[in-house]
């Protein structure tokens, strides 16, 4: 890791909790740390259940219960048992609690206005876009990606949506039962293996590859939901089944694709595929790729 990108990091981690003001116990004026103003803000008017919170923020479950308390002694929250199952629990906010959270949102507004109102109309923004940028890697790098069974929930869930926007998108439409779909054993170990991508908790994404005897390795089945694409997700996915595919001993890594998806192809252009002629009987495939791939090194494992 290069040290003066270490630093640059840090040096822009103090100036922004600085200016946000979050080394004060009372954010934006109020009697809460931020973490109790950012739980108001997350539960939201419809209310959450804990789990989720917990995991969209990235806390710990025992640190999520001492500011739910706190909150709760306040009279801002209230925090109950689901009817269907006891062992889950949801927060919504009290009437105090949503005149505290619009008093928070107000005092937010004034907050970003005071960091912009200094700067010209340029240096705005080149502020806003820089903000963007960095909020877009930053999210990237909370998204991770696990080995699942294609029977899993968050994989059907993902597979689902895929199938949906095939239907939107191809000239012809899509079903599934027209597809060379893989069995949901060809990527279960040993014989291939299937990725989901989730951003806090939630799956956003889906990836397989079969890893066939005697064949090349092939991906299937590479889809990112709408709301996480720009993330650089689709290449992240093919980085790791190329990896994972390299080693366990294969050379050649193959995939199919639509003429529709234009996005698609240019990725798969720059990542070092090359068009071959058509290696199955796909009906909703119009191009054939294939690259040359070799074992990563010591480092890259």
């Amino acid at each position: 890791m290069d040290a003066a990108q270490i630093e640059q990091v840090r040096r822009f981690n103090r100036t922004v909790t600085e200016r946000v003001g979050v080394l004060h116990d009372r954010y934006l004026g109020r009697d809460r740390p931020i973490g109790e103003a950012r739980l108001l803000w997350e539960i939201g008017e419809r209310g959450d259940d804990v789990r989720r919170l917990r995991e969209r923020l990235g806390l710990d479950s025992g640190y999520v219960s001492r500011l739910l308390r706190s909150l709760e002694a306040d009279d801002l929250v209230a925090v109950e048992p689901q009817p269907q199952d006891r062992r889950v629990r949801t927060v919504r906010l009290t009437e105090k609690g949503r005149a505290e959270r619009t008093l928070l949102d107000d005092r937010s507004d004034d907050l970003a206005g005071s960091m912009l109102q200094p700067l010209n109309a340029a240096q705005r923004a080149r502020l806003v876009a820089a903000m963007a940028e960095v909020d877009r890697l930053l999210t990237a790098g909370t998204v991770t990606l696990d080995v699942v069974d294609p029977g899993h929930p968050d994989a059907r869930h993902c597979l689902l949506a895929y199938f949906a926007e095939l239907q939107e998108r191809f000239d012809t439409g899509f079903d599934p039962a027209r597809s060379l779909l893989p069995d949901a054993g060809e990527l279960r170990s040993p014989h291939g293996l299937f990725l989901v991508a989730r951003l806090h908790g939630e799956p956003i994404g889906c990836a397989g590859v079969k890893l066939p005897a005697g064949a090349p390795a092939e991906i299937k089945r590479m889809w990112v939901s709408p709301q996480a694409r720009r993330l650089g997700l689709a290449r992240r996915f093919l980085t790791e089944l190329e990896a994972r595919a390299a080693r366990h001993g294969y050379d050649t890594l193959r995939l199919d694709t639509n003429k529709t998806l234009d996005a698609a192809i240019s990725l798969y252009h720059s990542f070092g595929f090359q068009e071959v002629p058509a290696f199955n009987d796909e009906p909703y495939a119009h191009h054939w790729f294939e690259k040359r791939i070799t074992a990563p090194s010591a480092e890259q494992r």
